[in-house]
């Protein structure tokens, strides 16, 4: 057999270093061992490290408290955060078998110190419950009132309300009629189709079933229009949950009757005895509220052909919360129609009213005839007319009078301006009409020297007076009289 100890001394490497000898490393660690027993694991130690400076209290006074039932020395929150460190099973046995070795207190950490004097307390889960009872049975029994109060008044409300029971009628009525060609008359209908009433349109889709029902009951049944106010507390019962509220009250229950057993086994405690004295009345009150609610509940649910095992308040009572809103904005909606229909009736019977007068135009100014021929005489002065003829001047001499045997009168003048235009028209066109014109000159206007006139075509070029101009003249001098103004 060959030794392998001196060939492993002659072969070594220099990494490896001298050989260790395992004997002295466990006795080295068996002497760097902490001395410090531990009843609690690690990261449940450092828990309630944090929890009990929180606390701000010592250990002993923390657990005399708790004997005590000093909930003012304690607090609710503490109290709570306590209640996650109630010792194990397995911390029990550890506890257990550090007592019956016998070993010193120094051992233990300050968590380890409180956890034997936490578990020294004599019941302590019950006593922590009883406390923690203590502490929220107030809060609790007033959020619990109001909600079982709200699901008896709406219940009641609604089972007793007159009004309301002839408005479903009426709706079943309107349900009868609508159905009748496919089924005959029905005796009631389900809570749900009254959403159905909004979702039913008219032909001409401006309205709906709700509001022609409201319209039928503002106008033949005015007594019920204001049945919503007999309906209380709808809202806030559709919130609640009768269930959770009764699993509440049942827990409270529970509470009281461990408050009782504990004060049966410390009867000296007058904590307990002046806790169960003020408050196992309002314990009595709310079991008797929960029961009345039940009870109203399902007979409203019951009266009204619902099942209350599959209808909860928050199903129920929310139907009707949406059925009020829907009619009371139906109402305004149907209000409004009405006063824009009056508006519009209104304004048509009084046409233009509230728009301000048209404002009337001012008069045309009128001139006198006088001012008319005076003007004509201007122009013919400013613009000489200029005739191909061996008479010149001779349109001017009949204007301005000159060669006449007599001077004109104020009715020759006008009637000289219409024959004037005439002719004037009359040339233009080639009319021998105009001859009739002149035979009237020579009677009416003798002149004191012959009057030869142009050739129709020649006036024509030279006159500056057009065939339209001219009969515009004409019918102005035509259609007024002698003595009235003309306007230009």
């Amino acid at each position: 057999e060959l030794d392998m100890s001196d060939f492993e001394e002659q072969f070594k490497t220099k990494s490896q270093g001298p050989s260790l000898d395992l004997s002295a490393l466990k006795s080295k660690a068996a002497q760097k061992a902490p001395s410090k027993a531990t009843l609690i694991e690690a990261n449940r130690a450092k828990n309630l490290a944090i929890t009990l400076r929180k606390g701000n209290l010592g250990a002993e006074r923390i657990c005399q408290a708790i004997e005590a039932y000093d909930l003012q020395a304690l607090g609710l929150d503490f109290l709570e955060l306590l209640m996650r460190f109630l010792p194990t099973e397995y911390e029990r046995s550890l506890i257990t078998r550090f007592e019956r070795e016998q070993r010193p207190m120094e051992e233990l950490s300050e968590e380890d110190r409180f956890m034997l004097c936490f578990s020294r307390i004599p019941r302590l889960p019950e006593r922590m419950t009883t406390l923690t009872f203590l502490g929220n049975f107030p809060d609790t029994a007033q959020l619990l009132m109001p909600q079982l109060n709200a699901i008896i008044a709406a219940s009641m409300s609604i089972k007793s309300s007159d009004k309301l029971r002839q408005i479903l009628e009426i709706v079943l009525a309107f349900g009868n009629y609508m159905n009748s060609s496919k089924r005959g008359a029905a005796y009631g209908f389900r809570l749900q189709s009254l959403d159905a009433l909004l979702e039913m349109k008219s032909t001409d889709r401006k309205q709906t079933l709700l509001h022609y029902l409201v319209k039928v009951i503002a106008e033949k049944y005015p007594q019920l229009t204001g049945f919503h106010s007999d309906l209380h507390f709808l809202d806030k019962a559709g919130s609640v949950s009768l269930d959770s509220v009764l699993a509440d009250v049942r827990s409270l229950q529970r509470g009281l009757e461990l408050t009782q057993r504990e004060f049966v086994r410390q009867d000296d405690c007058m904590v307990l005895k002046e806790f169960l004295r003020a408050n196992s009345p309002t314990m009595d009150k709310l079991l008797a509220d929960s029961k009345t609610a039940q009870e109203a509940f399902e007979s409203v649910v019951e009266y009204f052909g619902e099942n209350p095992k599959t209808t909860s308040p928050g199903l129920f009572f929310s139907l009707f919360s949406r059925f009020i809103k829907a009619y009371k904005k139906a109402e305004q909606e149907v209000e409004q129609w009405k006063k824009e229909a009056a508006a519009q009736e209104a304004g048509a019977d009084t046409p233009g009213k509230g728009e301000p007068p048209a404002p009337k135009s001012p008069p045309k100014a009128r001139r006198p005839q006088m001012d008319l021929i005076s003007e004509l005489k201007r122009r013919q002065q400013k613009e000489p007319l200029i005739y191909e003829s061996d008479r010149d001047g001779a349109i001017e001499d009949i204007i301005t009078g000159k060669g006449l045997a007599r001077p004109w009168s104020y009715p020759q003048s006008v009637l000289l301006c219409f024959l004037l235009t005439q002719c004037a028209i009359l040339w233009g066109t080639g009319c021998h009409t105009a001859s009739c014109y002149l035979f009237c000159f020579s009677f009416l206007f003798p002149f004191s020297t012959p009057l030869h006139l142009p050739h129709p075509h020649s006036v024509i070029k030279t006159v500056p007076f057009t065939a339209r101009t001219g009969k515009r003249t004409s019918r102005l001098l035509c259609e007024a009289s002698l003595g009235e103004e003309m306007p230009l």
